[in-house]
C-alpha cells in the first residue's frame, strides 16, 4: 500500500511517500527548485518520491493533504469580517487567492498529478501530532503540537496510544505561541517564517529585562492555557505588519529596520521573548504530565523546532523521554498526514520509527563524477574509506572548512551529516570564520556540535543514553569543556547537540570518530551546507556551486575530493531568487 502525503500553500511545501507504513522518501520542494521556503504545489518533491519508490502516481493508493481547506477559509472570512473595515487590504489579498487557487484542492491536485484519484484531507494539527507520535518509538505518549495556525487551532495537546491519536485540548486563533514568536521576529527586523532561528541565536546574548512587558502581552493560566492581549498585535487585519504602535510603545523603541545594527536592546528583547515562550510551553507540558500520567512526550509543529524550550520541557515537565519530529514545521505535515491515514484511519499496524532523517535523494560516485567533468573540475577519488576519513579529519583539525556531501539528503531544516559543512569545534575563531566567509550571515549566529553518542555525557550535561539525533535539544556544555569546544558553545554555555551513531549516521559517525582519534575530541562543528538565503544543497551541482562561491576549503562528495576551485560558476545563474513568503498570519 502506497500513501502519498502533501503539504503546501503556506510555507515549506513537501511530499512524503509511505510503502506499507514505512517511509520510502520525503523532501521539501525548495531543495529541487532552489526557492527557499517554497510554498507552491510540490511537483518536484512528489516526482522524486515516486521515482525513489520506482512507481507512478497510478500505483499510489491514497493521496492526502495535511490540512482542511474549507475550515481554514471559514476562519479567514470570519476573522476578516470581524476586523472590518481595517481588514479591507487583507480581504483584497486573501479572498481572490483562495477563490481562484487554494479552495478547490481536489481539482488542483488531480490536474497537477494527472490522476482522478480521491484526495483525502487531514486536520493541520492532527497531521503534526501524527508526524510526532506515529514516527516515534513510543506505544503511548502525551502529544503537544504548536505553530502559527492551522485551520483554527494554534496549539493542541492530548495523547497517542497504539495507532489512536486524541487531541483533547486546544488553543484557537488568534491566540498563538507561534504567532507571538513570529511577531517578536518581525519586531527585531528579521523575516517571518524564515528567521526565527536568528531570534533564538540572539537570545543568549541578552538579559530578561523585558519580561514584565511580555507578561502584559501574554496571560498565562494555571491550567496551561494562555491568552494574548490582542491590543498589541496587527496580524488579524494587516497584510504587512504583525504588531502595531502599542507594541512599539510598550518596549519603548520602534521596530528594527532589516539589516540595521543589533544592539543590547534587541538582544534583551530576544532573550525576554524566548523566555516567555519557554514558560508557555513548559506550563502546557507540566499540565499534560498531570492530566495524562504518561512518561513520554512527542512534539510537532513549527514551535517544536525551538530546541531551548524542548530541553526545558524534558528537564522540568516531569517526562522521562521525548521525541521531536525533525521536520516539525509544515514540511513534516506531509509525513504526518500520510501516517495518520495509514495507521489511524486504515488501522494498519505501526511499522515506522524515525531514527534518522535521511529520506531525500542520493547520488552515486558516477553521477558525482559526471557533474565534476561537466564543470571541468579536477578531483581525486579516494577508494578506501579509511583513507578518506583520515584525510578529512586532518583537514578539519588543520582549520579547514569541509563541504561534506554523502548519501541521502536530510528531510527537515537541519543538516545532520549528509549535506553538512564540518569544521573544528576547538577553534575559537571558527564561528566567526564560517559566518563571515562561508555563510555570509550575522556574526552572532551559533553552530551545533556533532558528538559520538557514547561520548556525549563527557562534554554535555545530559542524561546517559539520551538520544539527540536531530539537533533539537540544548543542554549545557560541561564547564570544564567549554574552553575545549568554544566554536559550538553558546554565549550562555549551552549547545544544540547532535548525537551520532554508526547505525544511523554511518560514514558521518566514522568521520567524527576519526577526528576524535586524531585530536582526542570526538566533537565537530556541523552546520548546513548552504549560504544565507539558499536552501541546503541537494545535488552535486548545488554543492560545487556553493563551494566555488564561498570560503569552503575542501569539498568531499562521496569518494571524490576537490581541493582547487578550478571552474568559476555564476552564482546567480544557478539559483532562483527566494520566494516572497506569505507573512500574513491569516492566509
Amino acid at each position: 500500500m502506497f500513501v502519498l502525503g502533501i503539504s503546501c500553500f503556506y510555507h515549506d511545501a513537501a511530499a512524503a511517500l509511505l510503502r506499507d507504513g514505512e517511509l520510502v522518501a520525503a523532501a521539501e520542494e525548495e531543495r529541487f527548485n532552489r526557492q527557499k521556503h517554497c510554498n507552491t504545489f510540490p511537483a518536484l518533491a512528489i516526482d522524486y518520491c515516486l521515482r525513489e519508490a520506482g512507481i507512478t502516481i497510478d500505483d499510489v493508493d491514497h493521496v492526502v493533504f495535511y490540512e482542511k481547506p474549507f475550515p481554514k477559509f471559514a476562519r479567514i472570512l470570519e476573522t476578516v469580517l470581524a476586523e472590518w473595515p481595517r481588514s479591507y487590504p487583507l480581504w483584497i489579498r486573501s479572498v481572490p487567492l483562495w477563490l481562484t487557487t487554494k479552495l478547490d484542492h481536489r481539482r488542483l491536485f488531480r490536474r497537477a498529478l494527472g490522476t482522478d484519484k480521491p484526495i483525502l484531507f487531514c486536520a493541520h494539527h492532527t497531521s503534526h501530532a501524527a508526524s510526532a507520535f506515529l514516527a516515534s518509538e513510543f506505544d503511548e505518549a502525551a502529544i503537544l503540537t504548536a505553530d502559527g495556525v492551522g485551520e483554527w487551532t494554534t496549539t493542541a495537546w492530548g495523547t497517542g496510544r497504539g495507532t489512536a491519536i486524541s487531541l483533547s485540548r486546544e488553543i484557537r486563533f488568534p491566540h498563538s505561541v507561534g504567532l507571538l514568536f513570529s511577531t517578536l521576529t518581525a519586531y527585531l527586523g528579521f523575516r517571518v517564517n524564515d528567521a526565527e532561528w536568528k531570534v533564538m541565536g540572539l537570545a543568549p546574548y541578552g538579559r530578561p529585562r523585558y519580561l514584565d512587558q511580555f507578561r502584559r502581552i501574554v496571560d498565562l493560566r494555571p491550567d496551561g492555557s494562555f491568552r494574548l492581549n490582542l491590543d498589541y498585535f496587527a496580524y488579524c487585519y494587516s497584510t504587512r505588519r504583525m504588531f502595531n504602535r502599542r507594541w512599539e510603545g510598550l518596549f519603548g523603541q520602534p521596530a528594527r529596520p532589516p539589516e540595521a545594527p543589533l544592539t543590547e536592546f534587541h538582544a534583551d528583547v530576544a532573550h525576554s521573548g524566548q523566555r516567555i515562550v519557554e514558560e508557555i510551553l513548559v506550563g502546557i507540558a507540566r499540565q499534560m504530565r498531570t492530566e495524562t500520567g504518561l512518561r513520554n512526550i512527542c512534539i510537532g509543529g513549527g514551535v517544536g523546532l525551538n530546541s531551548v524550550a524542548n530541553w526545558r520541557i524534558l528537564q522540568e515537565a516531569g517526562f522521562d523521554r521525548i521525541f521531536i519530529q525533525p521536520a516539525a514545521g509544515d514540511s513534516g505535515g506531509a509525513l504526518g498526514a500520510a501516517l495518520y491515514i495509514h495507521n489511524t484511519v486504515l488501522g494498519q499496524p505501526r511499522r515506522f520509527v524515525m531514527r534518522h532523517a535521511c529520506y531525500g535523494p542520493a547520488f552515486s560516485d558516477d553521477q558525482i563524477a559526471e557533474t565534476l567533468k561537466r564543470y571541468g573540475v579536477a578531483s581525486r577519488v579516494v577508494e578506501r574509506e579509511e583513507d578518506l576519513l583520515r584525510e578529512t579529519a586532518a583537514w578539519i583539525a588543520d582549520g579547514k572548512v569541509v563541504g561534506w556531501f554523502q548519501g541521502r539528503m536530510e528531510f527537515g531544516p537541519r543538516a545532520l551529516g549528509s549535506r553538512s559543512l564540518v569544521a573544528d569545534a576547538r577553534n575559537p575563531k571558527m564561528k566567526e570564520i564560517i559566518n563571515a566567509k562561508v555563510k555570509f550571515r550575522e556574526a552572532f549566529r551559533p553552530f551545533a556540535p556533532s558528538v559520538l553518542k557514547e561520548c556525549a555525557t563527557e562534554f554535555f550535561e545530559m542524561p546517559a543514553g539520551l538520544d539527540a539525533p536531530f539537533m533539537l535539544l540544548v543542554p549545557p556544555v560541561r564547564p570544564e569543556k567549554r574552553g575545549i569546544i568554544p566554536a559550538v558553545t553558546h554565549q550562555d554555555g549551552s549547545a544544540r547537540v547532535q548525537t551520532v551513531t554508526e547505525e544511523h549516521n554511518g560514514r558521518y559517525y566514522r568521520l567524527v570518530r576519526a577526528f576524535g582519534q586524531l585530536t582526542g575530541v570526538p566533537v565537530v562543528l556541523n552546520t548546513s551546507f548552504n549560504v544565507r538565503g539558499e536552501p541546503i544543497v541537494c545535488t552535486p551541482e548545488d554543492a560545487y556551486r556553493t563551494f566555488v562561491n564561498t570560503g569552503i576549503d575542501i569539498l568531499v562528495l562521496g569518494n571524490h575530493v576537490v581541493t582547487k576551485k578550478t571552474a568559476a560558476v555564476d552564482f546567480e545563474a544557478g539559483r532562483r531568487r527566494s520566494v516572497e513568503l506569505e507573512q500574513d498570519a491569516l492566509i
